[in-house]
């Protein structure tokens, strides 16, 4: 189970919108109605946890080429 994070359309100028979270399966279709309220919400798009892999930088001065890194100067 994903947990997605909704938050409520206002329907009135200046009301703030309410954020809650929803524990869902990734095949259940996103929630139109706040479960309790019954207010119109929208899911909100969040950043994820996901891992990036950065190539670290080569080395000041060639390393004779005997690594990946010769010639890349």
């Amino acid at each position: 189970m994903t947990t997605y994070v909704y938050e409520t359309i206002p329907q009135k100028a200046g009301a703030a919108p309410r954020r809650f979270e929803v524990r869902q399966s990734m095949h259940d279709a996103p929630l139109t109605q706040h479960p309790e309220s019954g207010e119109p919400v929208r899911r909100v798009i969040a950043g994820g946890f996901g891992f990036i892999a950065q190539k670290s930088a080569p080395p000041a001065g060639p390393c004779g080429g005997q690594c990946a890194c010769f010639g890349n100067n």
